[in-house]
């Protein structure tokens, strides 16, 4: 709320949800409407606010109304099946939720459950006093709730508190740093950290927001042509599409986009060569970081992205695979299994420290080192120049005759080749070697799909311990909504099929 209460003391009159002919909502207007709805939540008397909608102007208006009420926000994955969405609201019940007609039958009439669409939280906070500042200002108070994906068991519910999120706006975000004609493009779903970040992010430059529900390619281009939007932040999956449209239509031109940060997975080498060369005057920008940290990590800037391209030398040009540099609020070390820091170029489990590191479920404590790091169970390594390469998640190693295979080196090397748009390399069981590699390629096109010429292509530049046994041909490959790409998924077709 401190965060809201500065941004509508000096800039209130700009608009903060809307669009650049002046309609929706300002700064001062948000205040305004999260005081009345912080009233509206506490009468229900839940414990918690939680948000059941693709994003729209209730989603800002439930964020800080929460936090004005003293009641953790929890945005719910309205992409899981009902009976998924219902036990979450089990685990957070009494509750309040804010949904829309389409998704409220899901949760209709479950006990511990208050309903109320978007549109009626819109109109209740229309009118009325706004109630005088009363917010707790306890750094320690739970700001959000968010359930990890659940890639494997049950979704664990991370804990940021006032102070994560806080010290990472601080620590990133210059106040009102953002001239009055800026606005970013958010079109990540509510229910992942970047989604509240990007809000957050905003509200303390005082950019205006403009939301796209679900992403389309065309509609995000049009929406940043239209709207004029200068900021934005997509996925990888998302930059791939937007790099293929605009391959495939010269005639468009996007000139007002300053500056697009990407994360939330591994962006192939080739993507981001293509969108630096189609967008020469837009800023890139590579974020890591995770849900457990309150967002952004690491960070790969624009000069770092043009310095790369640009280069002869292939160690520099490798840059546009890492995830840039530690923030400097932040301390990121790379440990072996023992918990001790390998020496610099080795592979290992990347561990962080600093205010905005959580580390924390809700129900189990923190998982933090008795001197505050969190392992993140990431591999990866730092190189001489300080340079972060995530190489994913431990739990996706392939462990080859007893040596550790990071999939992500293979998949790089298949994405170079001309005919494969798409790659994912997985360990299946094997009783000699422990794990085979199998790599899974869409190709660009599937009457030339060759297993031995891409075999061939890997060997030139791989290891031979690295290249892949066999290579399978596929229509798509699977992904999460937020562009995590699902190996677990993968792999488990493999060993029913195989």
């Amino acid at each position: 709320m401190m965060l809201l209460e500065m941004a509508s003391s000096a800039f209130g009159e700009r608009v903060a949800f809307g669009s650049k002919d002046g309609s929706g909502i300002t700064y001062q207007e948000l205040y305004e409407r999260a005081g009345r709805a912080s009233q509206y939540f506490k009468e229900t008397n839940a414990e918690h606010v939680s948000f059941l909608a693709e994003s729209n102007v209730g989603l800002p208006i439930s964020l800080f109304g929460s936090s004005w009420a003293g009641l953790p926000f929890v945005p719910l994955n309205y992409r899981l099946a009902a009976d998924e969405v219902q036990a979450l609201a089990d685990r957070i019940s009494p509750t309040v939720t804010v949904t829309n007609n389409d998704l409220a039958s899901i949760v209709q009439g479950k006990e511990g459950v208050s309903l109320v669409t978007g549109d009626q939280l819109i109109d209740f906070s229309m009118t009325g006093a706004t109630p005088d500042p009363s917010w707790n200002m306890d750094p320690d108070e739970i700001a959000i709730l968010l359930f990890t994906s659940g890639t494997t068991g049950a979704p664990k519910a991370a804990v940021l508190r006032q102070s994560h999120l806080v010290s990472y706006i601080l620590g990133s975000v210059e106040f009102m740093g953002a001239a009055d004609n800026e606005a970013s493009l958010v079109s990540v779903p509510p229910y992942h950290v970047a989604g509240i970040a990007a809000m957050c992010s905003s509200v303390y430059s005082g950019r205006r927001i403009v939301q796209l529900p679900s992403f389309d390619a065309e509609e995000w281009i049009n929406l940043v042509i239209n709207e004029e939007i200068t900021h934005a932040m997509v996925v990888p999956t998302m930059l791939a599409r937007i790099v293929e449209y605009l391959d495939n239509d010269s005639s468009v031109k996007i000139t007002s986009l300053r500056a697009l940060s990407y994360g939330g997975g591994k962006m192939p080498r080739p993507v981001i060569e293509r969108a630096l060369t189609l967008l020469p005057d837009t800023n890139f920008v590579n974020a890591y970081g995770l849900t457990e940290t309150s967002s952004t990590i690491s960070v790969l800037g624009p000069e770092d992205h043009r310095e790369a391209l640009q280069s002869s030398d292939e160690r520099v040009r490798q840059r546009l695979s890492s995830a840039g540099k530690p923030l400097p609020s932040l301390e990121v070390s790379i440990r072996n299994d023992e918990g001790i820091e390998v020496p610099i170029g080795e592979s290992g489990e990347i561990w962080v420290r600093g205010e905005q590191v959580s580390g924390e479920y809700l129900g189990q404590g923190k998982k933090l080192t008795d001197d505050g790091w969190f392992p993140t169970n990431d591999g990866g390594s730092i190189d001489d120049a300080g340079y972060l390469f995530v190489e994913g998640r431990i739990d996706d190693i392939i462990i080859r005759g007893g040596e550790n295979i990071s999939p992500g080196e293979i998949e790089e090397v298949l994405l170079n080749h001309p005919n494969i748009r798409d790659a994912a390399a997985v360990g299946v069981p094997d009783e000699e070697w422990g794990e085979v590699i199998i790599a899974v390629v869409v190709s660009r096109d599937a009457g030339s799909f060759s297993e031995s010429m891409i075999k061939d292509f890997t060997k030139e530049h791989l290891r031979s311990s690295r290249t892949p046994d066999k290579v399978v041909q596929v229509d798509e490959l699977p992904y999460n909504e937020t562009g995590k790409l699902l190996r677990r998924v993968i792999k488990a077709e493999l060993v029913k099929e195989l």
